[in-house]
């Protein structure tokens, strides 16, 4: 089949969900089918660049910036993506028929476009359900219920009804459609995030000389730098470790708190931990291959569940993980299951700082639970099983 793939970023992008969408073509290509990966660009001078990537078609379309863009700059350029996306890249649609559409969301104003190219080329679409937004902005106080959050709750259903399938990435979301009635409207099932489970060739960077950190144990954390994530939670955190003298922690990656981080971290005048910029996939992966402890912070605000895509990156690498989330997180039961690691309740310092002390002080923890964490990847995170659980609803040429 020829499986287009909608996403908001691709690679080179150092988002989560880049490599994820990376992954899965990857292994749509080693079963023998010809994915097609959709996302929109604003670096990019023309309207459409097609190139060919590993044997993976890369369509992006010129759009307005989303990434690091204001929230209001975001809010615009995202609503208008099905549009933008049409568009430019008509032409392109039309001359490459497709026999499948997978979209990932974020973003939620995808279903336009969707319910468009199903129609065009009367095929089946399957949406993978990582944010479930305007829920979780509700939950913490971003908006408030009225005109915006309405338009927002509209959309979303516009995403839902463009979709075949929806796969949500933990159990506990389905008390989310349940609560809301959506279970009755729509076929959800659970579809976890994923990875490729073979060895990839890391260069040794030698992070830990040049950041002199040789005789450190290095909690580390890559990714988004959001208000859902509550990066405070890990300030906190080494400001109670700051007298452990070989704790450290490391934070990369870019998002709305980065500039009030920095100067949260400065105003304290914590000497154990840095904030770097994003870096690329290839410098990601090499970081992640010498540190020891991968972090999870969600805020506790949060009602709806996710097992954030750094936690894959962090389990293939062996790593035990120490977690602080909100309360009833899929991430607490998952993990207390196999122990690949610890998980509270964020809020809950003086547990968290206990972890943290276990983990710094006891290298065969460590080890044990770094052990477990990629044990925990390969039986339940495959990118194998996550493309064959999405091709086993569809047969090619497909009506809807």
């Amino acid at each position: 089949m020829k499986i287009l793939i909608i996403v908001v970023y691709y690679l080179p992008s150092t988002q989560s969900s880049a490599k994820l969408i990376y992954d899965l073509a990857t292994e749509l290509r080693r079963q023998g089918h010809e994915p097609v990966v959709l996302a929109p660009d604003s670096d990019i001078s023309e309207n459409i660049q097609v190139t060919h990537e590993e044997g993976i078609t890369v369509v992006r379309v010129r759009s307005g910036r989303i990434k690091n863009a204001s929230k209001y700059v975001r809010t615009i350029n995202e609503v208008r993506l099905s549009q933008v996306l049409w568009n430019k890249g008509k032409k392109f649609f039309k001359d490459n028929r497709c026999d499948l559409a997978i979209c990932y969301s974020p973003s939620i104003f995808f279903g336009p476009l969707v319910k468009k190219l199903t129609k065009l080329y009367q095929c089946g679409a399957y949406l993978i359900m990582r944010d479930i937004f305007p829920q979780w902005a509700l939950d913490m106080g971003l908006l408030k219920p009225g005109m915006v959050f309405n338009y927002f709750k509209r959309k979303e259903l516009e995403n839902y009804d463009a979709a075949d399938i929806i796969g949500i990435q933990s159990p506990g979301n389905f008390h989310y459609y349940r609560e809301n009635g959506l279970d009755k409207k729509y076929r959800l099932e659970v579809l976890y995030n994923w990875v490729t489970l073979s060895e990839e060739n890391v260069e040794f960077k030698n992070y830990r000389k040049r950041l002199s950190l040789e005789d450190k144990v290095v909690f580390f954390y890559g990714g988004n730098i959001g208000v859902a994530q509550d990066m405070d939670n890990i300030v906190r955190l080494a400001e109670r470790l700051a007298d452990e003298r070989r704790a450290f922690f490391l934070i990369v990656g870019d998002g709305s708190e980065v500039d009030r981080l920095r100067s949260l971290i400065a105003e304290k005048k914590l000497t154990n931990i840095v904030l770097l910029d994003a870096v690329d996939q290839f410098e990601y992966l090499a970081m992640l291959s010498e540190f020891d402890i991968g972090l999870i912070t969600l805020d506790h605000k949060l009602k709806t569940h996710n097992f954030p895509g750094k936690m894959l990156g962090y389990m293939s690498n062996s790593m035990p993980i120490l977690a602080s989330v909100n309360p009833d997180n899929d991430l607490t039961v998952l993990f207390d299951n196999v122990k690949a690691g610890f998980v509270c309740i964020n809020g809950e310092d003086e547990k968290l700082t206990d972890y943290a002390l276990r983990l710094v002080r006891d290298v065969e923890l460590r080890k044990e639970l770094g052990r477990n964490s990629r044990r925990l990847l390969e039986t339940t995170f495959s990118v194998e099983q996550a493309a064959s659980q999405i091709l086993a609803h569809f047969q090619p040429n497909r009506g809807r």
